[in-house]
């Protein structure tokens, strides 16, 4: 996430309606988390060591510290505006979580310890970087796991081929139409949609790749057994375990 990124989320007004634009954009986020929190093999007692790249308002934390009660979390995310949310979100479960604010490029070292973490999750997060600094960001990543640690990332990915780019971006405005409040003058027509999706993207530098260079990038980072568990239109679940030996 560069300076562009962090600049576009740390804003309280765009973080006060965060949620509520998410899912009238990504209505399938509270099911791609539920996908990675059933592919994890780990009891629901393990006392498990999390990191959450882009913990935003906290809602994908949220869901782990539920899943698992012995699992603490480190939630990493650029924009210090949505740490209130993500506390009022959180409530007790607060206690198990230790915010740091970061730009992926530059994470502290201290939370890198090699070997340290058995999971990491992000959500709609790592598409803000290139393709050489999301590798050189999941290579650390792959480090600090522990043998046998999970990274699953949920998160928008694009087509190869631009005809079928044009028309799943067809079918997102669409989507957004429907699921957008009356009234609400960015969702207004296919036009304004169209416009205001894109200056989003300008503003948040998104950078997405196609699922496939996406897996390459995982694979080539260190967990050879990465898979894309599950893919719907533009949005996707992919990650893996790290090898034991």
């Amino acid at each position: 996430m560069n300076n562009i990124s962090l600049k576009a989320y740390d804003i309280p007004e765009r973080v006060k309606t965060y949620d509520l634009d998410m899912d009238v954009m990504h209505p399938l986020r509270h099911k791609m988390i539920e996908i990675v929190l059933d592919l994890l093999p780990f009891d629901q007692d393990a006392t498990l060591k999390v990191m959450d790249l882009g913990a935003g308002t906290g809602i994908f934390s949220a869901r782990v510290l539920e899943r698992f009660p012995n699992s603490t979390v480190t939630a990493v995310d650029g924009a210090e505006a949505m740490i209130d949310i993500a506390a009022e979100r959180l409530g007790a479960l607060a206690d198990r979580l230790d915010w740091v604010i970061a730009d992926f490029r530059r994470l502290p070292a201290e939370i890198l310890t090699a070997g340290s973490y058995d999971l990491v999750i992000s959500s709609y997060a790592l598409h803000h970087l290139n393709v050489d600094e999301k590798l050189a960001l999941l290579k650390q990543v792959v480090k600090a796991l522990k043998p046998g640690g999970w990274f699953l990332n949920a998160d928008i990915a694009i087509a190869a081929d631009e005809s079928i780019e044009q028309r799943l971006q067809q079918l997102r405005i669409a989507g957004v139409m429907s699921r957008a409040q009356a009234g609400d003058k960015r969702f207004a027509n296919a036009e304004s949609t169209r416009k205001y999706l894109t200056e989003m993207e300008i503003a948040e530098n998104d950078q997405p790749q196609t699922a496939e260079t996406d897996l390459r990038i995982i694979r080539e980072a260190g967990l050879p057994a990465a898979e894309i568990f599950w893919k719907e239109l533009r949005e996707v679940v992919a990650g893996g375990p790290k090898p034991v030996a």
